[in-house]
């Protein structure tokens, strides 16, 4: 088994111990806390110092996505040279222990796959790149470079074909459906998408199902199917409240507030968005807390692209 030991305390623990930890602190947005455990292990091994760079980059880009901080460039580039600098017998032994010694990050969490981890956390950056010009949210196709567009997707089926592993095979379909839905308006083509990942989340990914459910709800609230939209996002705000999501679960609930609004509720609406942006402002989710000010102020956050952003 890997060690790693932490300066502060001089104590031993597994690398499996210390990333399970780290994760937890990721997808409870406690970013900084994440990434201080993460930059204060010493390793042993190569296999290691992969595992924790890639883990460490992961951080960057949540707390990039939910906090609003402009780490995953560098941290990205980090893990990529320490990647490129596990070479010769170190490189081949972390592809071995890859496959004859299946760690594991968390009960019921797949293998590890470093070099496909990483390249899916390359794929999600790419993906926020383009859905955030300028630091401004913009969905669809107009003013971005059609061939970075084509890309980006090209990447991604490309990871969901060399996938390791069901459960990450199905968060590559999750992001062609985003690409799709988010980066292209082609939102016809993103449920299918979106059913392979709630399938492969149903086996394996509480998060993952969480993320397949969010936008499949969000596909049933545009055509006007409010049970359905409701059933869905009620059952993904319990997967990502189990998972330990904070963020996440925040973001769920602003979208029980949008959909008490459209059935009438306005002032139950207006009660929990409140609670939404109270919240999401302590944790530093301030992404989540400007969209729940904005829907306090009249916007939609599920609207979907403009007939100028369908264009293309």
């Amino acid at each position: 088994m890997t060690n790693t030991t932490s300066n502060a305390v001089g104590a031993v623990v597994s690398t499996d111990e210390l990333l399970a930890a780290a994760r937890e602190l990721r997808i409870a947005g406690r970013w900084e806390r994440a990434t201080a455990l993460l930059d204060r292990a010493e390793v042993t091994d190569a296999r290691a110092r992969v595992r924790l760079a890639v883990a460490a980059a992961e951080v960057a880009l949540e707390s990039d996505w939910f906090g609003g901080t402009g780490l995953a460039a560098a941290r990205l580039a980090a893990a990529e040279r320490t990647v490129e600098d596990t070479n010769g017998d170190a490189a081949e032994g972390v592809a071995e222990a890859s496959v004859a010694e299946p760690t594991e990050d968390i009960a019921g969490a797949p293998p590890l796959d470093s070099r496909w981890d990483l390249d899916f956390l390359r794929l999600r950056h790419g993906y926020r790149q383009q859905l955030y010009v300028d630091g401004v949210f913009r969905a669809g196709p107009d003013g971005k470079d059609p061939a970075v567009l084509t890309s980006l997707r090209g990447f991604a089926v490309g990871l969901r074909d060399r996938a390791p592993d069901s459960v990450r095979r199905g968060w590559a379909e999750m992001y062609l459906g985003l690409i799709a839905d988010n980066l292209f308006a082609k939102r016809e083509f993103a449920p299918s998408h979106y059913e392979s990942a709630l399938r492969a989340g149903e086996f394996g990914d509480d998060l993952l199902a969480r993320e397949a459910l969010r936008h499949l709800g969000d596909h049933d609230h545009d055509t006007g199917d409010h049970v359905r939209a409701l059933e869905r996002w009620t059952r993904a705000t319990e997967l990502g409240a189990r998972a330990g999501t904070v963020p996440g679960t925040l973001s769920q609930q602003l979208l029980l507030a949008v959909l008490a609004r459209d059935t009438g509720n306005d002032a139950g609406a207006a009660a929990l968005a409140r609670e939404v942006a109270r919240w999401a402002r302590a944790v530093g989710a301030v992404g989540i807390a400007a969209q729940a000010e904005a829907f306090l102020a009249g916007a939609d956050p599920t609207a979907p692209p403009t007939a100028g952003e369908r264009s293309g």
